[in-house]
């Protein structure tokens, strides 16, 4: 009975678990193929109509007299329709009269057929992260040109943010973390303590006293001040979670490296680090994705000019200039996304463990 019952309850956690992956899985999927489709193929159809499907395609054109008046009952294989009934399809036994080209009075017959939609092209991505113009053909067959976004320096400006601004707060976190564990010294408890309270501190009151130091100080705008910003911003988590860690390592550990003359830098760096992997790659996977999709902190710090411009501002402009034009937000926002994904996988092995490090004792 007890074996039924667990039984039944992994069936229901691994039915839940699938159906929230599928949730997220089908929309990136669309993402990434919308972002190799023709800009006129998405502003047509969806994303899913590249795998087989049943749609009208034409079978035979009927040229309609120059004159056929449009206000009148229109004669088409002699039978009368009107203008209304043309425009929006009109279904008989398994075909559809619709208009090709209304003005020069061209009408399709059409029938269901499977097809598949294999455009593809990776002209998004050249309009996305180059800086040239490109030919876009739309819908209607007109080709327009379009100046590439220059994404591509955006990408490495916020990689250039991203890498330190998650390294220099994970270092000096994970010096704190065991210090509070290990060591000793007066203030110790109290001093934690404030670092747990700042958890709960929304960073937007810090902005303003903090910009305005940056302004008296000349950092505003340039990279170390974001990476202060960001190291400041994100050390009371990350310590509070190494502190977790390390605290539960133990004891016997540093009492036989003391006992052999080990420094504490000794004991950091060679007993510490090795023993904290799987924290220290769980904590850096939740620093580097707030850091490289953060837009408030860059915005404030950084500024919107081009030389110095992250990927979540040029994001957020392509949005706002471009809001129809679906085939570039499509592949700014994969282009966005790749690095974060190819971050998480590299160290989801250690994802797990890190979470559940000095969950369990003993």
């Amino acid at each position: 009975m007890r074996k039924t019952k667990l039984r039944k309850s992994k069936w229901l956690v691994n039915t839940v678990l699938a159906i929230i992956c599928l949730v997220w899985f089908i929309p990136t999927l669309g993402l990434l193929i919308s972002s190799f489709r023709p800009a006129a193929d998405i502003l047509q159809t969806g994303w899913w109509n590249i795998f087989p499907h049943r749609e009208w395609m034409t079978v035979e054109d009927i040229q309609l007299p120059k004159d056929t008046d449009l206000r009148q009952p229109i004669q088409v294989n002699g039978k009368t329709f009107t203008d209304q009934q043309l425009r929006a399809g009109v279904d008989l036994d398994g075909e559809r009269l619709i208009w090709e080209n209304r003005r020069a009075r061209l009408v399709n017959i059409q029938e269901k057929k499977w097809s598949v939609i294999t455009r593809f092209t990776l002209q998004n991505y050249k309009t996305v992260l180059g800086g040239k113009s490109y030919p876009i053909t739309m819908p209607d067959g007109s080709v327009k040109t379009e100046r590439g976004s220059g994404m591509g320096r955006s990408f490495w400006n916020t990689v250039a943010v991203s890498v330190p601004a998650t390294v220099i707060p994970i270092l000096i976190a994970s010096f704190a973390a065991y210090a509070f564990a290990w060591l000793r010294f007066p203030g110790r408890r109290t001093f934690f303590v404030v670092i747990v309270a700042l958890l709960v501190v929304p960073l937007q009151v810090a902005l303003i006293p903090i910009l305005r130091d940056y302004t008296s100080l000349g950092l505003n705008g340039t990279y170390f001040g974001i990476w202060l910003a960001h190291a400041a911003f994100g050390l009371p988590l990350v310590t509070y979670f190494m502190y977790n860690s390390i605290s539960q390592l133990p004891r016997d550990l540093f009492e036989s490296a003391f006992m052999d003359g080990a420094t504490n830098f000794t004991i950091f760096s060679r007993l510490i680090l090795p023993l904290s992997v799987p924290a220290l790659a769980s904590i850096s996977i939740f620093q580097f994705l707030w850091v490289w999709n953060d837009y408030l902190v860059s915005l404030i710090f950084l500024g919107s000019q081009p030389e110095v411009q992250v990927m979540s501002m040029k994001i957020a402009n392509l949005v706002g200039s471009r809001g129809n034009d679906w085939h570039l937000l499509t592949a700014a926002a994969f282009v966005s996304m790749i690095t974060p994904l190819a971050v998480f996988f590299a160290l989801q092995k250690y994802f797990v463990r890190g979470l559940l490090g000095g969950s369990v004792k003993g």
